[in-house]
């Protein structure tokens, strides 16, 4: 299934299910700025001087699919993410971008899946020197009851792709050989999935992008873990009014969310917070304010003890703008995700637990140090491999 223009890309092609969200039209808008003007993205791209076999860290073409009507531009401008002073420079290379719309909501999971596969094929045609990475930014969906679903057959008749959009972009992705970045809340770690993604020789990784608040948390529970210091509690608070923030204000769509923020803490510090009172003492809260936009605020209050049970506490306030955040790890994700096509990895790679909230894939690094550790080693994994590969 590997296509002949994979093993040595001289540029990307960025394949973004919800292409015209906030994430996404800021990952657009950063895509043609590179273009004109690199020194504007790559600095906060942390890949920028790694993996010269994939090609130039700005040689990046973004594409993808929606449900909105509207055009590219309109949306950028409606997201309010960036100031018209930096993307109308921009609205030509925008406006030529090419944008589908999702598939019919009349059409199966079956359907779906060829119509995208079809659109893969005529973007490979359009831009063939480009390694093609899909990413996931679909909004949060209802969790999905798929765990035991073990073959195709049986995915096709149980799963509704008006409940998990997901999927048909997914699949179709592996089908045609395409590498997986999952970066939305959205469970897709089915048994089915990664055995597919094995199967068709793709790497693929998520789930759940960690750009903000969640990230400090880890680095502060490794922080504590590696002084024993004992986590007594952890209340997080986040008010956001973007459509994310609107969307995650429906319990049973945040569920997966508040569920990805919450167990890592206690993976991280291999206790469950609050068991001495009988019940969680880590609580996550998500708000929707729509005055606040996509500049998100969050709160942390940790509550921990020292010698002879001592109690002590940190208080944090982070202001960050949420898709400032995200769209580099994007751009990151998809070098990492060319590097380890062409090093020839398959299905889930839990190295990149420093990416995301819940990791894919069989012992995903935990705390900050082991995730920074991961990923040199990783990279160097995919350094030996590729470059060998240029040699022969």
């Amino acid at each position: 299934m590997t296509n002949s223009n994979d093993s040595k890309p001289r540029s990307l092609l960025l394949m973004i299910a919800g292409a015209k969200g906030a994430v996404a039209s800021t990952v657009a808008v950063a895509a043609a700025a590179m273009g004109k003007n690199p020194d504007a993205v790559l600095p906060s791209v942390t890949t920028r001087n790694s993996f010269s076999y994939i090609g130039p860290p700005q040689a990046v073409h973004m594409t993808g699919w929606d449900t909105e009507p509207g055009n590219l531009t309109e949306c950028i401008n409606n997201h309010g993410v960036l100031p018209e002073s930096l993307w109308e420079p921009l609205q030509t290379d925008l406006d030529e971008m090419t944008l589908f719309e999702a598939p019919s909501a009349d059409l199966d999971l079956k359907g779906q899946i060829e119509h995208l596969m079809q659109d893969i094929r005529t973007l490979r045609q359009r831009y063939p020197d480009a390694q093609p990475i899909l990413i996931d930014l679909l909004p949060a969906c209802v969790p999905n009851d798929l765990e035991n679903t073990t073959s195709l057959d049986r995915l096709y008749a149980e799963a509704d792709p008006g409940n998990h959009p997901d999927l048909a972009y997914v699949l179709a992705a592996i089908f045609s050989g395409v590498p997986v970045v999952n970066f939305s809340p959205n469970s897709l770690e089915i048994p089915v999935v990664l055995q597919e993604a094995i199967k068709h020789e793709v790497p693929i990784s998520g789930c759940d992008g960690k750009t903000g608040q969640t990230y400090f948390k880890v680095v502060l529970a490794s922080a504590l873990k590696a002084r024993n210091l004992f986590v007594d509690g952890w209340y997080s608070l986040n008010i956001l009014g973007n459509a994310d923030g609107k969307n995650l204000m429906d319990p049973h769509r945040a569920a997966g969310k508040v569920a990805n923020k919450t167990q890592l803490l206690d993976d991280i510090l291999g206790y469950p917070v609050g068991e001495q009172y009988g019940e969680p003492s880590h609580k996550v809260h998500i708000d929707y304010y729509p005055p606040r936009g996509d500049a998100k605020e969050a709160w942390d209050a940790i509550d921990f003890q020292g010698m002879f049970g001592l109690p002590m506490s940190i208080r944090l306030n982070f202001q960050a703008r949420d898709s400032i955040l995200a769209a580099p790890l994007v751009l990151d994700l998809a070098r990492w995700m060319a590097a380890l096509k062409m090093a020839g990895r398959t299905g889930p790679i839990p190295e990149l637990g420093f990416y995301f909230k819940k990791p894919l894939g069989e012992n995903p690094p935990l705390s900050f140090q082991d995730q920074i550790q991961s990923l040199k080693k990783l990279e160097k994994e995919c350094d030996e491999k590729c470059l060998k590969l240029e040699v022969s």
